[in-house]
């Protein structure tokens, strides 16, 4: 029986976890048991991450709304609930880039809800 050198498949995973860790700083980018733990790490941040980013997003297009509704001499919260009276349907990211970009379309909408 002829001798199984085994280095080849674990140099090559090896290499290919230091190459995922690239711009890691210090040993974590080079070291592969650092960077095995860094991607690790990484991995599990943007799993919780992808699902934070949808709230952040709703403060910020809620943020947008109230500041573009001040002028105009009502609150954000008195709009939303003027929306639900008159049962208006526009979803809170598509009214903070009517504020954004279409600030008459966005007056028109406080105008129905006053």
């Amino acid at each position: 029986m002829s001798r199984v050198k085994r280095g080849v498949t674990a140099h090559r995973r090896h290499r290919k976890t230091v190459k995922a860790a690239k711009g890691f700083r210090g040993l974590r980018s080079t070291n592969f048991r650092q960077a095995k733990n860094a991607l690790m790490k990484a991995g599990l941040h943007s799993y919780t991450h992808r699902r934070t980013k949808k709230r952040t997003f709703r403060a910020l297009w809620i943020a947008r709304i109230n500041a573009a509704c001040r002028p105009l001499g009502i609150t954000y919260s008195r709009l939303i609930e003027g929306m639900t009276k008159k049962d208006i349907r526009i979803n809170r990211k598509m009214l903070a880039e009517l504020a954004a970009n279409s600030p008459d379309v966005f007056g028109k909408i406080v105008e129905e809800v006053k």
